[in-house]
């Protein structure tokens, strides 16, 4: 929907053509790290393609997110080795170095509940297995990476009560704040 308001080239996770993603739901421990380093290297191809590209580009999930959110999460929960998440996050501290912060980060923050509902309206058959302490701990993780994010530009959206996909007075709200922050237009609410 940004993407299309804003005239901005979408750049989505890599899902359907994944070919981790359905064992890794079956098997979270027996795949976890091969489906990090998988988003990791897709991620990383996809910084190099943005910023070979002279569009701007809005993107769904950042490479942030694998390396503060979701690997650790997956050690924390012991269904990724040490010496895996250790070689994960070396790999991903080398990439780092040649990674540029989003202008803008958006993180649309929501409960669990509603988590599981945007989860059951995606409706993917391989998602009906995730963990609801999983979810837990992500969003858990996403909070505190948030609350610690210091890369750049930050807008907080409460996907609990702000239906952009559902209302279009919601979308409004949601562009007023996205022009407050990139091109300091309107007030911030």
């Amino acid at each position: 929907m940004l993407a299309k308001h804003f005239g901005w080239e979408p750049m989505f996770e890599s899902v359907d053509n994944n070919p981790y993603l359905a064992s890794y739901y079956e098997d979270m421990q027996r795949w976890s790290f091969n489906l990090q380093v998988y988003f990791l290297n897709n991620r990383f191809r996809q910084v190099i393609e943005i910023r070979k590209r002279n569009k701007t580009v809005i993107q769904d999930r950042s490479i942030y997110e694998d390396a503060y959110i979701f690997a650790p999460n997956l050690h924390e929960m012991q269904l990724m080795a040490t010496r895996d998440y250790e070689n994960y996050a070396s790999l991903f501290e080398l990439m780092a170095q040649f990674l540029q912060a989003p202008d803008l980060l958006i993180y649309l923050k929501a409960n669990t509940s509603t988590l599981v509902s945007q989860i059951q309206k995606r409706g993917r058959e391989w998602e009906k297995t995730i963990r609801l302490d999983y979810l837990e701990n992500l969003n858990h993780k996403y909070d505190t990476w948030i609350s610690n994010y210091k890369l750049g530009k930050l807008l907080i959206i409460d996907a609990n009560n702000i239906k952009f996909g559902e209302n279009p007075e919601d979308f409004g709200v949601v562009i007023e704040k996205i022009n407050g922050e990139l091109f300091g237009l309107f007030d911030q609410k």
